[in-house]
């Protein structure tokens, strides 16, 4: 996911969700430029056009017969977000404006039903927990065929993790089941009412259903043989879940026409894997505001300073980039006389280093040398300062800087030089070689950190490197374009993999994330597992008092601290620029194209 979701050009996320800098050209845009570069506009770009104080609805704007290029840090590679191969920031930020549920996030991070396509979604009892959602009446998908509730009955069984195929083993292959997990029955009481009974307590249930996991399951039924995918339980016909989980795990990869349709303001009409170039244009049977230009390209642009020159050439309308870079950023807000708008905001993603528990790090002195060797103010200074003035790094992994319940529980940690470091691993019996590197058991401290082809990346592990060398500690770089879209971070297939998770405001879906694998931890590549966080992770998840919650998601917190499990670096800023539109605000986790059937032509 957190539904959070891996950034692979977090480089978030998502976001689910980033920041400052000096200038170093003129105003940014209309109006002044705050201290993050970003006009004095851009806040109030966050707001959807038709947005009320708790409803969603895309502005019928005047629609527009252009061609809109936008640029974000990385490809698409899949129709279904949800598996654990596809999930991804990248695909989400395509997806959003194709794939339509229940609740909507704007640049606030607002939760805000979506009545374009739904009437309600009300908690109907409380104990036991019944959520019913009402769906709008007479919505098609873009290829003709009912949006209704055999769609949301297919994102749970996919996601409740109940299914069991002829070997038992659940056979719908999803990247996260919190919450969808507590969902202990679900019904079609008629065709638009859904009703999600809980076998507990759920408060982020809101976090639940959003538009990138509901998939067709009209698509489902018809290649698969299924009649009705709602008279299947999870305890039902092991062939038949087999079937659908197959092809809803495997079948939504990539672009294919036929089977990928749109609930959403726009539809995929092409996908070019070579250029890694995805072209949306309107959804005939969209019910909502017709805005927005007629179609919309969008390009994966890993390089985030030749996104920035491909902007200024004209090349790109929308620059949108979850990977803060200096000299972009510098490039981005000198670009004014040019009619651009420069735009920075934090995100609710962070940028941190996961140590594989299957590999070496299972040595947890290790662990904690490693930690002691990462000096991460210098990272945030020498690569962020530009585009956030006051960068600094993050100390939690559940809380943002600035959110109640924020603790510092790295800065005793992490980065106290090479002299500790060295210090921790002889007094746990590593002993240094001629080569200058600590080795025990004949293992050396040696080991890649891995990531997804990233400049900023390549340029945190070159410092991390200087400072474990001076540690007694050998660090190589592994970079792999492929690294987080191509299977090998679910596989835990790495030593430390750096990257970022894109969240949404719900603290409960980072649970699949840091509890053992058997008990639900289905996003856990690292093989973590403390009963402390676990533990503490059911008590929060189940709290119905505000309280309670807040002081149980501390206790995960400072469990996963004493771990050395995980060493958060900072949380992403994310930076944007455009023209010829009249607005854009890259939104924390649903990137740039958010509310795009909005958009209206600049004049």
């Amino acid at each position: 996911m957190r539904r959070s979701k891996a950034v692979s050009a977090l480089s978030l996320v998502a976001g689910a969700s980033l920041l400052l800098s000096a200038c170093s050209g003129g105003d940014s845009g209309s109006g002044n430029t705050d201290q993050n570069g970003s006009s004095t506009d851009i806040k109030a770009m966050a707001v959807g056009k038709a947005e009320t104080a708790d409803q969603f609805k895309l502005a019928d704007t005047p629609g527009y017969d252009a061609t809109v290029t936008v640029g974000i840090d990385d490809g698409y590679s899949g129709y279904n977000n949800q598996t654990t191969d596809t999930n991804t920031s990248y695909n989400n930020y395509i997806l959003t404006s194709v794939l339509s549920g229940v609740f909507k996030l704007d640049g606030n991070n607002k939760q805000l039903l979506n009545v374009d396509v739904f009437e309600s979604a009300e908690v109907t009892s409380k104990s036991p927990q019944v959520v019913t959602y009402k769906i709008k009446p007479n919505l098609k998908w873009s290829d003709g065929q009912a949006y209704d509730c055999k769609d949301m009955y297919l994102a749970w069984l996919a996601q409740s993790g109940l299914a069991k195929g002829p070997d038992g083993k659940n056979p719908f292959n999803a990247a996260s089941t919190t919450g969808y997990s507590l969902i202990k029955t679900a019904t079609c009481k008629d065709a638009l009412t859904f009703e999600a009974d809980f076998s507990e307590p759920y408060l982020d249930y809101k976090g639940l259903f959003n538009g990138v996991a509901i998939m067709p399951a009209h698509v489902l039924q018809s290649k698969t043989g299924i009649a009705d995918i709602t008279k299947l339980a999870p305890t039902g016909d092991p062939a038949q879940l087999k079937a659908a989980g197959d092809f809803w795990t495997n079948e939504w990869k990539g672009f294919k026409a036929d089977i990928m349709p749109s609930s959403g303001p726009y539809k995929i009409t092409a996908f070019d894997a070579n250029q890694k170039a995805v072209t949306l244009e309107k959804n005939p049977n969209w019910s909502g505001g017709k805005g927005g230009p007629a179609k919309i390209v969008v390009r994966a642009m890993e390089d985030t300073k030749a996104m920035a020159t491909a902007l200024q050439n004209g090349e790109i309308d929308v620059a949108a980039s979850t990977q803060p870079d200096a000299t972009a950023a510098q490039t981005l807000k000198g670009l004014a006389a040019q009619g651009v708008t420069y735009g920075s905001a934090p995100q609710l993603t962070f940028e941190h280093l996961d140590l594989n528990y299957k590999r070496m790090f299972k040595d947890k002195d290790l662990r904690k040398a490693f930690f002691e060797t990462v000096n991460r103010k210098e990272i945030t200074d020498k690569l962020l300062k530009e585009v956030q003035a006051d960068a600094a790094p993050l100390n939690s992994i559940e809380f943002f800087q600035g959110e109640e319940g924020y603790t510092d529980l790295y800065g005793s940690k992490a980065g106290l030089g090479a002299e500790a470091a060295a210090k921790t691993l002889s007094d746990a019996g590593w002993v240094k070689g001629s080569d200058g590197i600590f080795a025990k058991g004949g293992q050396r401290a040696s080991f890649k950190i891995s990531h997804n082809q990233n400049a900023r990346r390549s340029q945190t592990v070159e410092i991390i490197i200087s400072q474990a060398k001076a540690a007694g500690i050998e660090v190589k770089d592994e970079t792999d374009a492929n690294f987080l879209k191509g299977g090998r971070l679910a596989a835990s297939d790495y030593d430390v993999a750096l990257f970022g998770w894109s969240s949404t405001p719900n603290k409960s879906e980072s649970r699949s994330i840091y509890v053992c694998k058997e008990n639900g931890g289905d996003q856990n590549y690292q093989g973590l597992c403390d009963e402390n966080i676990d533990k503490n992770y059911d008590i929060a998840v189940k709290a119905t008092d505000e309280a309670v919650k807040l002081k149980a998601y501390q206790d995960v917190d400072k469990a996963i601290a004493d771990q050395y499990a995980t060493l958060p670096l900072f949380q992403t800023p994310s930076m944007w620029a455009f023209k010829g539109i009249d607005r854009v605000y890259m939104q924390s986790y649903d990137g740039a194209l958010w509310n795009a059937g909005e958009w209206e032509q600049k004049k």
